[in-house]
């Protein structure tokens, strides 16, 4: 599987097409964080925008191979561990950006009267809730199950949509515990949010690799 990642990880590099969710991903936080305002405010806005990076990401990765270089490394390896390694490739580039969001947005925030570390804690969970959730969005709207380049991108806008507002969404909740806790007492660790997401992204990808094994 290492080398997998590896060869995943050397074809989303050489390709470049990682620049873009960088740009947009690098945009939306340097306008949404101001100097001075509330570090959890700051890191639940640095967290809620990975969720359509992750998706963007995950498209991106699995979709960076030629079909005769994906068939080839099917043949190899095996259609579900090819697959796996796109998603993983995919969501340790946006765990990546996220942690450099939220040291941004611990630099910038204020402390608002808060343990620095449990703020530290709280940012990292939710980075790590809303990245997973974005992974699952991206599984679920990409290839195999989504092959259409425009469907692609329309669902999985919708995805991240639905991931931001829906009262369900893993991801909402930790964004919303980080906010509201910013106005009141205390710095939550929202620890039943990642396991839903765990479960969320789990899900979806196991999915989408059983599906690749079955069409590829």
């Amino acid at each position: 599987m290492t080398a997998l990642l590896r060869y995943q990880a050397a074809l989303l590099l050489r390709s470049q097409r990682w620049i873009a969710p960088l740009v947009v991903y690098a945009g939306f936080v340097a306008v949404g964080i101001r100097p001075g305002d509330r570090a959890l405010d700051s890191l639940g806005y640095a967290a809620a925008g990975l969720v359509p990076q992750t998706a963007w990401l995950v498209r991106i990765c699995v979709g960076a191979e030629p079909p005769a270089a994906r068939a080839c490394a099917a043949a190899a390896a095996g259609p579900v561990r090819v697959h796996a390694a796109a998603l993983l490739t995919a969501l340790g580039g946006a765990l990546t950006a996220g942690a450099a969001g939220a040291c941004f947005a611990l630099l910038c925030g204020g402390p608002g009267g808060k343990s620095p570390a449990a703020t530290a804690a709280a940012g990292a969970v939710a980075v790590l809730v809303c990245a997973l959730t974005g992974a699952a969005v991206g599984a679920l709207c990409s290839r195999p199950l989504v092959r259409g380049r425009g469907l692609a991108v329309l669902a999985g806008g919708l995805g991240s949509l639905l991931a931001w507002v829906a009262a369900f969404s893993p991801a909402r909740s930790a964004v919303s515990a980080l906010v509201g806790a910013a106005r009141t007492g205390g710095v939550p660790l929202p620890l039943g949010s990642l396991a839903a997401a765990v479960l969320l992204a789990a899900a979806a990808g196991t999915a989408a690799c059983l599906l690749s094994a079955r069409r590829e």
